[in-house]
């Protein structure tokens, strides 16, 4: 009986050493398992990120040729004006030399800038149609005083800011939506030449049709 209860207990003693070493190996393939779910986790968020970026770079794609189109139907429609020198395009500003829209210090249109603007107003309406944009029309002078002796404006703050609402509500009678286009004078202040001669002076006395973004717009507290 004492050989049986020796037997017993080795056995019993066996069974305890064998569970032992089983527990690195369960540790071991614990970590194993997480670390591959770490891996999968990785390699999701990798693949979703190239899909993301994949999306938005179509979509940047897309803006840019839909951007372009509207530049050339800008462009084809300023064809003959810019091949006349009546208007200029730089940088998405249409400038309209002041003496294709006005008579010397007036602001009522010539029958050929009227003509000019009318044909403006379709390619302008479409480009804001397809962006959350403003257009603004800017007024500006020369920095010679207004003279005359039955002259109507005080100064030429007062004759760019008339010509620029000339300018805009001719684009909304054309077509231009009025709550995408507003007013803007600037007198004698940004010239584009030099106001020494009469052709520097001619260069400054302009109108230009700018898209502006609205947020922007509305940070100058240049809408209701």
């Amino acid at each position: 009986m004492g050989d049986a209860e020796t037997a017993e207990v080795s056995d019993v003693g066996g069974d305890g050493h064998g569970s032992t070493g089983a527990t690195p190996w369960l540790a071991f393939g614990d970590l194993m398992a997480g670390l591959l779910g770490a891996f999968v986790l990785v390699v999701v968020a990798l693949l979703a990120s190239q899909l993301d970026l994949s999306s938005q770079l179509q979509r940047e794609q897309e803006q840019r040729q839909a951007e372009e189109q509207r530049r050339l139907a800008l462009e084809q429609a300023l064809a003959g004006p810019l091949a006349a020198g009546r208007v200029t395009l730089q940088n998405g500003r249409i400038g309209i030399s002041g003496s294709v829209l006005f008579a010397f210090n007036s602001d009522q249109l010539q029958p050929e800038g009227r003509q000019l603007l009318r044909s403006l107003a379709a390619p302008l309406g479409a480009y804001l149609g397809a962006r959350d944009e403003l257009l603004m029309v800017s007024g500006f002078t020369d920095d010679r005083q207004v003279l005359g002796a039955n002259r109507r404006f005080t100064d030429n703050w007062e004759l760019s800011a008339q010509r620029a609402l000339t300018v805009t509500r001719a684009l909304i009678e054309a077509g231009v939506p009025a709550s995408r286009v507003f007013a803007a004078a600037f007198g004698a202040q940004q010239p584009v030449a030099s106001n020494d001669d009469a052709q520097g002076r001619a260069l400054n006395r302009r109108v230009e049709i700018a898209p502006t973004p609205r947020v922007a717009a509305a940070a100058q507290g240049r809408l209701p």
